[in-house]
């Protein structure tokens, strides 16, 4: 039964929150998409090309709890909706700014290049800059549109690589895939940043958001490049969370982080936001992220998620593909524009079947 946005019950959640979350639901893509926003029923998803029909409103109770309110997105835009819900959904509806050219009438590929000799993924096969080289333009080959080279692994447990060490391994694969596709440099040092940007990197993905050393928004803010910040529990606080409440503790974090840059400097328009599965949350609690992926389109930013190889524990991570693709074609659904994947090809034609069943590419 959907909410009616006068229920007094409603009225009173909302007088006793901050502000609302809003997770799109019933959601429509192709040509079943555009006749929707046509007639009315439906609201663009991030500007499109995906639609969606309901909304689930999810405010936080006085007592640590939450309260879920189905709405129709209908009812939403008819003007009924108050000056909290409004502000989330025009974030929800407002068309997300191309990256580095790249628009997002499809979810774009970010080809993973580890330079790296202990990366969990691939153990070091591409630990060399002239493997590595070979390797980002294989992806691009396979359809990534976006390579993002890391020299410094993000496993649980991996030894920390100094900066001066990144440098060597991954400056030589940024000069050699330079022009080829947009550049991604994966690292959470500043003097990383500021150098790979300089060699030709045009976006910077820290996984942590940039507060893991000093100077890091700084030096993100002067580069000019687009800025991946991917949420991660460092303490404690995260695995005392049930799987829902973590969801609204990353949405929290990663709305205080883009305050952060806002206050830097940095024009939104440069940032994408990564709830960052794996990184310090538990299996219940990364399922439930990729759950509510939609949620986190009401931060207003593009939306990167990678669960490549990450699904599956039980299996070693060169034998995950079925996971990851299950997974990329789930965060796809839900309006993800960038997905951080290993295997390319795999999943480039996964969407290519995906897209002709939808109606948006009639070939064969």
């Amino acid at each position: 039964m959907l909410t009616d946005l006068q229920d007094p019950a409603f009225a009173r959640g909302l007088s006793l929150t901050g502000a609302p979350y809003i997770r799109p639901a019933g959601l429509l893509d192709g040509a079943t998409a555009a006749r929707a926003i046509e007639d009315g029923v439906a609201l663009p998803l991030a500007g499109g090309p995906r639609a969606f029909t309901l909304c689930e409103i999810i405010l936080r109770e006085p007592s640590g709890g939450q309260a879920v309110y189905p709405v129709s997105a209908a009812t939403l835009a008819g003007g009924h909706a108050g000056g909290k819900i409004s502000a989330v959904l025009d974030a929800l509806t407002a068309p997300r700014s191309p990256i580095q050219g790249l628009s997002f009438e499809r979810p774009l590929l970010m080809g993973v290049v580890n330079v790296t000799p202990d990366s969990f993924s691939d153990g070091g096969r591409f630990a060399g800059p002239s493997a590595a080289v070979a390797h980002g333009r294989a992806l691009a080959d396979a359809g990534a549109d976006i390579l993002d080279i890391g020299g410094e692994s993000s496993r649980p447990g991996a030894a920390a690589v100094p900066a001066a060490e990144e440098l060597v391994r991954v400056l030589p694969v940024i000069e050699g895939l330079r022009g080829l596709r947009p550049l991604s440099i994966d690292t959470r040092h500043a003097e990383v940043m500021g150098r790979a940007a300089a060699a030709g990197a045009t976006i910077i993905n820290d996984v942590t958001a940039l507060t893991g050393e000093s100077g890091s928004i700084e030096t993100a803010a002067a580069s000019g490049a687009h800025i991946v910040l991917t949420h991660g529990f460092t303490d404690e606080r995260g695995a005392g969370l049930a799987p829902n409440e973590a969801v609204l503790a990353v949405y929290d974090d990663l709305r205080e982080r883009i305050a952060a840059c806002r206050s830097a400097g940095i024009d939104e328009r440069r940032l994408i936001i990564d709830p960052g599965v794996g990184f310090g949350k538990s299996a219940a609690q990364n399922l439930e992220l990729l759950r509510q992926a939609a949620l986190f389109h009401g931060l207003g930013c593009p939306l990167l998620i990678g669960v490549s190889r990450k699904l599956g524990r039980r299996y070693d991570p060169a034998q995950r593909l079925p996971e990851s693709l299950a997974g990329a074609l789930w965060a796809g659904s839900q309006g993800v524009q960038i997905l951080r994947v290993h295997d390319v090809a795999d999943t480039h034609r996964a969407f290519g079947v995906l897209s002709r069943l939808s109606g948006a590419d009639k070939g064969a």
